[in-house]
């Protein structure tokens, strides 16, 4: 099998020839894998990892200027980023948050101005699409909570929603129609190629959510109907991308229509990957698992291997419906021996 065709067969939970897998993290590591390799791009790195990947594609955004240094950047919703360095590498944290400063709807329709689709060019989005014709394909991201928490700060956002929930709702609205409007561009330039998008939030913390369930279903349930029906009606398998305790959300997610769980933080409250595997594997397929929190950075060779061993048991009992991978990015202080024992145990394993 080609690397799209195994990564879609599990996704459908189709037979696959091996678990097939990805590969998430931070540009710290991927250089250090580079060099190791003797390698100068990703296109080649893949194939000495042994890793089926998964392509990100994204029109070209043409709108007004942005801010992109070295110290600060600010993107087209107005979220202003800076840079913080530690021991395992580079980050960008928000520094401002565009909606943060205003008390009402009026204030925010009289002076900030929302993104447009007519900010990108997609017009090279299938062109980009054909450099990888042996590889899946994904683009596309909708995310209206996180939207909301990054234009009005998390604390502020989650205080919206007991104190001010008409402003909560327009601005999650909102931004769902921003949404809206760009992927129905992107879906429609993708010619058919595009083979998932993301629908996704960050719902769940360490120890449980971060919204109740009864709030999920006031503000965002049918923005995430729109989101999941406009992927669903154009072919495209939705991939849900929810970090934390998230569990209790998740039959909710899929009465809805997800299709793909990531990044299942399996040693959380609530997120034991044979339970889920055993409610959802006629449902929904798996992707990620491995720790990144511990076995990644600071486990032993052995670990790593055990960590494959138990996520391909957990989430591929069945032989697919699993797309192996680091459960979030895998950060900079994480050996490179590390992750090329991950992969190669994942190609050993997952052929038995």
């Amino acid at each position: 099998m080609t690397p799209r065709e195994r990564v879609l067969a599990a996704f459908d939970r189709r037979p696959v020839d091996c678990i097939p897998t990805d590969y998430w993290a931070v540009p710290e590591v991927t250089d250090r894998l580079l060099a190791h390799f003797g390698v100068e791009n990703t296109i080649d790195l893949w194939p000495r990892l042994g890793v089926d990947k998964i392509i990100n594609i994204k029109p070209k955004y043409v709108g007004p200027p942005l801010v992109d240094t070295d110290e600060v950047r600010v993107d087209y919703w107005g979220v202003e980023r800076r840079r913080h360095e530690h021991p395992g590498g580079v980050y960008y944290e928000i520094s401002r948050w565009p909606l943060a400063e205003y008390a009402s709807i009026d204030e925010i329709e009289a002076s900030y101005t929302w993104p447009s689709a007519d900010w990108f060019d997609f017009s090279e989005v299938a062109d980009e699409i054909a450099k990888y014709p042996g590889y899946a394909i994904e683009a596309g991201y909708m995310a209206p909570f996180y939207m909301f928490n990054n234009a009005r700060g998390l604390e502020q956002s989650l205080l919206d929603m007991g104190t001010d929930p008409d402003l909560a709702q327009y601005i999650i609205d909102r931004s769902t129609d921003f949404l809206i409007e760009y992927h129905t561009r992107l879906f429609e330039a993708g010619h058919g190629r595009i083979d998932l998008t993301q629908v996704t939030d960050d719902l769940g913390c360490q120890h449980g959510l971060l919204i109740s369930p009864a709030s999920f279903d006031r503000f965002l349930a049918k923005p995430y109907q729109r989101c999941i029906e406009l992927a669903r009606s154009a072919g495209i398998r939705v991939f849900h991308h929810d970090d934390g305790a998230m569990a209790e959300m998740l039959p909710r997610l899929v009465d809805l229509g997800i299709q793909i769980l990531n990044p299942v933080q399996w040693r959380l409250p609530g997120m034991n990957p044979i339970r889920l595997k055993q409610r959802y594997r006629d449902r929904i397929a798996f992707h990620g698992a491995i720790d990144n929190q511990y076995v990644l950075p600071f486990g032993t060779l052995a670990e790593v291997e055990e960590e494959v061993a138990f996520c391909i048991s957990a989430l591929a009992s069945d032989g697919t419906g699993y797309v192996l991978a680091p459960c979030h990015n895998i950060q900079g202080i994480t050996p490179v021996e590390n992750v090329i024992r991950m992969y190669d145990a994942a190609r050993s394993i997952g052929r038995r």
